[in-house]
């Protein structure tokens, strides 16, 4: 059993900053790419961004040079590093990982999701 648990969200102004952490734990092996991904109210999810366990990322253009994603392969754990938010930032953040099980196989995982609110 894989288990990916996210921490971090809350209710921030416009212009703060938040850290959203997600860590990965059971029965993991590797960790291919970890990401973050929004729901915004009437809105699909969507990538916010990813890393894979090489150190290469990619964002959204929405949050290209305001968000950072980091990864600490030692501890399974993916972070998302929130600066200089917006209202349209608001919405469920999910974390999600391509990982390979202890006892073999490939599969995608997904979070539980934490709430990011940004006040105008």
């Amino acid at each position: 059993q894989v288990q990916l648990v996210e921490s971090g969200g809350g209710l921030v102004q416009a212009g703060g900053s938040l850290r959203l952490s997600c860590a990965a734990s059971g029965s993991v092996l590797t960790i291919s790419t970890m990401g973050w991904y929004r729901q915004s109210p009437g809105k699909q999810r969507d990538v916010v961004a990813a890393a894979t366990s090489g150190g290469s990322t990619n964002y959204a253009d929405s949050v290209k040079g305001r968000f950072t994603i980091s990864r600490d392969n030692t501890k399974n754990t993916v972070y998302l590093q929130m600066n200089s938010m917006k209202p349209e930032d608001t919405g469920v953040y999910y974390c999600n990982a391509d990982l390979w099980r202890r006892g073999g196989g490939v599969a995608n995982y997904w979070g539980q999701g934490t709430q990011v609110t940004v006040s105008s």
